[in-house]
């Protein structure tokens, strides 16, 4: 019976099917042989269907062209107006090569920052700011112009064709990242590549009738090891900057690598004090040090026992056994021998160096203070308020200015030891060191800002940076016959100025007060006028302390110079504590 009944149900199905389309029947096949799926991969099949039924309906968005944004045509603004500024001083065929090189890189900026909106850029840069080209390929050019026109004035010609040099050197590897950006569009933008194309030829016949032979080669030797550092420090660093943060601090680490390497080799003509030396090779030797261990770590687990003693007693054979032979070359006599006597020279050395150890001792205390609260606290992800951060800006200042005042080459070295000391630190927490790798990682955690979302931590060390390029950068050389007169004798302020005072109350009191925020920018109208205003005190305290500073009656270009940065700073998105000493010691040079 059962069997009769089965024969005619299968009977009756083989007529329905008969009648249908053989179409509809070639379209069944699929869904009898899905009878032996199981119930999730049924499941899964059917999402992946509708999926795909949704790509082919959904229409496909047309590409549109993002608008400047009025933060970053009034950011340009201010870096145009300080170009024109350093070209009207100088006027000269070097300083028309900066304007050049100023429009392209305004035009190929747009480009960049197209590029970190779609995510097409070769390598991950941090996503929290635009692309920052502009400004960073304007400071090296600038920074060579006014050394260039400082060391003329006084009459030294080795110095001056220094500053050619690093002008130079600003601009080609300025001009590479603009090519970059240009070689990565799509569609290739026509425009903006005959504009970058004809400011290319204006440097490059310039250039090619101004420098000589040993010059060119010591140009295109910075230019290979920029292109060599960018393919590796941004690949093993995602997202620690932008592109022109990276065009900023890779730039000047293959500067000061090819100097080293120069210096090296012609021992007997070098000509300089040891302590120039002794910054090149500290930083040469971190930087080396970094790239060898991330090689090192990259195959094995950096955090047991065994890779820590591998890292100390590693650490100890790169210091020992090549930093320290290197120095002997180049100054010729016991590098450790010589940091003792420099270090203990004077009396004053002996209380200033017990000062800033008692200023370390303070911040070190607030950095477990302020962690001990955090523990305390019911959230754990509680994070530093601004004004927290702002102390270590008030230790800083009141590190450097008894230094600038009393002792600048003991605040040279000393600067240079603690960029050192730091950078060691953040290899240690970075590759989870024992004993301190943990720890570190915890209490620096309490202070990161968006800024700090890669894996490197660098806020601190750009702060020392900040406040010690005004410092290493000054052509000394040129500074003995008094040819830093009137607002150049604040160069050496220019950090205290710009990072210390300024932005520190620009931020406190924008963030406590502010009610009136720049067009595009979270930043405050109080906040600028307090820190323009706090800058001027500073400079009048500087005048009142300092016997060496005579600001001669130019009083109006340092108040638009302090004015000018102010505007920077509230409408920049790169590294404040990086960009702004450096603009303000470019325009205070000129």
């Amino acid at each position: 019976m059962k069997t009769a009944e089965w024969q005619l149900l299968r009977s009756r199905w083989e007529m329905v099917e008969g009648g249908r389309a053989p179409a509809a029947r070639r379209q069944r096949v699929p869904f009898r042989g899905a009878c032996v799926l199981s119930a999730g991969e049924r499941r899964e099949k059917a999402l992946a269907a509708s999926r795909d039924m949704t790509r082919q309906r959904a229409p496909r968005a047309p590409e549109t062209r993002a608008p400047l944004s009025g933060s970053v045509l009034a950011e340009a603004a201010v870096v145009f107006a300080v170009v024109l500024s350093i070209h009207a001083v100088v006027m000269d065929r070097y300083s028309w090569c900066a304007v050049a090189l100023a429009v392209q890189a305004f035009y190929v900026q747009y480009k960049w920052d197209r590029l970190l909106q779609q995510g097409s850029a070769v390598f991950q840069f941090r996503m929290s700011a635009n692309s920052g080209l502009l400004p960073a390929s304007m400071v090296m050019p600038l920074l060579g112009l006014v050394m260039k026109e400082r060391c003329q004035a006084a009459g030294n010609p080795y110095f001056e064709r220094f500053g050619i040099v690093v002008a130079a050197t600003g601009m080609a590897v300025s001009f590479f990242s603009s090519v970059l950006a240009l070689g990565i569009t799509r569609p290739l933008p026509t425009n903006t590549c005959v504009i970058s194309g004809l400011a290319g030829c204006v440097i490059t016949y310039i250039m090619k009738h101004s420098l000589r032979v040993g010059e060119v080669i010591e140009v295109l030797e910075v230019l290979l090891i920029f292109v060599y550092l960018n393919m590796i420090l941004l690949y093993l660093l995602p997202r620690c900057f932008t592109p022109g943060e990276a065009l900023l601090v890779l730039g000047g680490i293959s500067f000061t690598l090819n100097q080293l390497i120069k210096r090296s080799l012609t021992v007997a003509e070098s000509q300089g004090d040891p302590v120039d030396v002794f910054l090149l090779v500290a930083v040469v030797g971190m930087v080396l040090m970094g790239l060898i261990f991330s090689s090192i770590f990259a195959f094995t687990d950096s955090g047991t026992w065994v890779s820590s003693i591998f890292f100390h007693l590693m650490s100890c054979v790169l210091v020992l056994g090549v930093a320290l032979p290197w120095l002997y070359r180049l100054i010729r006599r016991n590098p450790l021998f010589w940091l003792f006597q420099f270090l203990f020279q004077t009396e004053i050395r002996i209380y200033l160096l017990a000062y800033w150890s008692l200023l370390a001792t303070f911040a070190c205390l607030v950095v477990l203070y302020q962690n001990a609260k955090r523990s305390s606290s019911e959230s754990k992800k509680h994070q530093a308020p601004t004004i927290t951060r702002k102390y270590f800006h008030f230790i800083v200042v009141a590190t450097y200015i008894p230094g600038i005042i009393f002792d600048r080459h003991l605040l040279y070295v000393a600067a240079t030891v603690c960029l050192a000391v730091f950078i060691f630190l953040e290899y240690v927490r970075y590759f989870r060191i024992k004993p301190l790798g943990h720890t570190l990682r915890s209490l620096l955690s309490l202070f990161l800002d968006e800024r700090d979302s890669g894996p490197l931590i660098l806020t601190h060390i750009y702060l020392l940076l900040g406040m010690s390029l005004p410092i290493w950068l000054i052509p000394r050389p040129c500074t003995e016959t008094g040819s830093l007169g009137g607002a150049r004798a604040l160069v050496p302020y220019a950090g205290v100025l710009a990072v210390g005072v300024g932005d520190t109350v620009a931020s406190i009191f924008g963030s406590t007060m502010g009610e009136i925020r720049w067009p595009g920018t979270k930043k405050t109208f109080e906040g600028t006028m307090t820190s323009i205003f706090a800058q001027i005190i500073s400079v009048a305290l500087i005048l009142i302390f300092d016997n060496e500073v005579d600001i001669n009656h130019s009083y109006a270009w340092i108040l638009g110079s302090i004015s000018t940065v102010s505007l920077l700073e509230a409408y920049t998105t790169q590294i404040d504590n990086l960009l702004l000493p450096l603009y303000l010691l470019i325009l205070l040079m000129a």
